[in-house]
């Protein structure tokens, strides 16, 4: 019986996590004026719009931003954390603080999935930019990962052609991985 709860778990961290985690690339790519003209915002886009585009009929944007997105991610965590909760003890599901407790990680967990989404795009970034800076890919990593960046480079401009900046913002994102 164990065994087939972590079989369950499994697939079930890898369904969500998955999908919570395309739900926020297509957020941040709507944050940053990506494109969506290209293989990979095509493949966020239909991968996820079973679930964005039946919120957006009940939650609307919020100050231009794709609230169903962030919501859709949102909510597959939270499903996560109360099967998770619930399979290792049903009684404890029907409790008023497992409720906050169920919020409250789903957000967690969310902050933290953005964080290393984020990770991602920078060190995708950083390969692009020494192997094929002219790939096409580049185009839409550089747009997502703009809004972070653009402000470190404010303060930390390249030295002799050589951006740092990146390296900087993973160091940063680290260290939110230690509060979070």
């Amino acid at each position: 019986m164990a065994a087939l709860v972590q079989v369950i778990l499994l697939i079930a961290n890898a369904f969500c996590t998955f999908f919570a985690t395309l739900a926020l690339m297509r957020f941040f790519m709507q944050v940053s004026r990506a494109p969506f003209d290209n293989p990979i915002g095509g493949f966020v886009l239909h991968l996820t719009d079973w679930m964005v585009l039946p919120l957006r009929r009940i939650v609307p944007p919020v100050r231009g931003f794709d609230t169903a997105s962030l919501l859709a991610a949102y909510l597959l965590q939270a499903v996560l954390m109360a099967l998770v909760i619930g399979l290792s003890s049903l009684h404890e599901l029907a409790s008023p603080a497992t409720a906050l407790r169920i919020a409250s990680g789903a957000l967690f967990v969310l902050v933290r999935l953005s964080v290393y989404l984020y990770v991602v795009l920078l060190v995708a970034q950083a390969m692009l930019s020494w192997f094929n800076p002219h790939a096409p890919l580049n185009r839409l990593v550089g747009q997502m990962t703009a809004p972070v960046l653009r402000p470190l480079r404010r303060i930390v401009p390249p030295i002799s052609g050589i951006d740092l900046t990146p390296l900087i913002a993973i160091l940063l994102a680290q260290i939110i991985l230690i509060f979070v």
